[in-house]
C-alpha cells in the first residue's frame, strides 16, 4: 500500500478531513461517513459497516489502487477488491453464505458490506 493510501486510511479511521496531492478525505458528521475524492471526483463513501464505491468517471490504475486500499483497510477480506480483466473492471466479493468469492462487473454505487 502506498504511503498516501496509508495516510488516507488513517484520516478515514480518525474521521478527519485530510488532503494530499490528488486525494482527499472529508468527514460528513450528519451522515457519519467519510467521502474520498481523487482529483476532486468521488470514489468512495465509507460508513460504519459498509463502503459505497465509484470510479469517479475514470477507471485508472490510481483509482483502482485507492479503492483497493480502502476496501482492504475498512473491512474487506484480503482477496476482496477491484480488478481489471480485458479492459473491464470487476469487483471480487466474499459471499458469506457459500464461503466463496464472486466476481461481479463494477458499477458505480456498488455497496460492499
Amino acid at each position: 500500500m502506498r504511503k498516501i493510501e496509508v495516510q488516507m486510511n488513517k484520516a478515514i479511521e480518525d474521521k478527519k478531513d485530510w488532503s494530499k496531492d490528488n486525494t482527499s478525505v472529508s468527514y460528513n458528521e450528519e451522515l457519519d461517513c467519510c467521502i474520498v475524492r481523487l482529483y476532486g471526483n468521488k470514489i468512495a463513501e465509507i460508513y460504519e459497516g459498509k463502503i459505497v464505491i465509484f470510479d469517479g468517471g475514470v477507471q485508472s490504475v490510481t483509482t483502482k489502487s485507492r479503492l483497493n486500499a480502502i476496501i482492504t483497510s475498512n473491512g474487506g477480506f484480503g482477496s476482496e477488491g477491484v480488478f481489471q480483466k480485458s479492459y473491464d473492471w470487476f469487483v471480487r466479493i466474499y459471499d458469506y453464505a457459500t464461503k466463496t468469492y464472486n466476481n461481479i462487473p463494477f458499477q458505480n454505487g456498488l455497496i460492499l458490506v
